[in-house]
């Protein structure tokens, strides 16, 4: 059984997790990594302490002390206006502080913030694409059920 932990961005810290949730269960945007008769268990869930992020610092290790296996870093904070400026940092911080792989994604990306993220120059100058790709390459179709 594979555990993991998922980091939200702290504009949504209330998020009951709904979509991440669902993708969990369907296998889809940041969770395609998992085959789909694999068992998964999300033994964390937490946001990132609000800007600049505070519970980076610690809220993996009690992830990671529940068998986390594998921190997601969620999807709004790829897709929230802005996208979070420190989403690169988090990612280095956690994997080389604690030596755990990390995840840039949950849930697919919802079609109408794709449409027009595409269109901000910022997006591409933050190189979200390369950071989160396995996100925007969904099929239309599944991006459009989680608007």
């Amino acid at each position: 059984m594979k555990k993991i932990g998922i980091i939200i961005c702290g504009r949504y810290k209330t998020c009951g997790g709904g979509k991440c949730f669902r993708a969990l269960k369907e296998r889809v945007g940041g969770f395609t990594v998992y085959p789909k008769d694999e068992a998964v268990e999300i033994v964390g869930y937490s946001y990132c302490g609000d800007c600049p992020g505070g519970n980076i610092e610690y809220v993996p290790e009690e992830m990671i002390n529940n068998g986390a296996e594998v921190i997601h870093l969620a999807t709004g904070m790829v897709v929230g206006y802005p996208p979070c400026p420190r989403i690169r940092q988090f990612k280095e911080f956690i994997e080389n502080r604690y030596g755990i792989s990390v995840i840039v994604g949950t849930h697919p990306i919802p079609l109408k913030y794709m449409t027009i993220h595409k269109k901000l120059s910022f997006w591409k100058d933050m190189g979200m694409e390369a950071l989160a790709g396995s996100l925007m390459s969904e099929d239309e179709h599944i991006m459009k059920s989680y608007n």
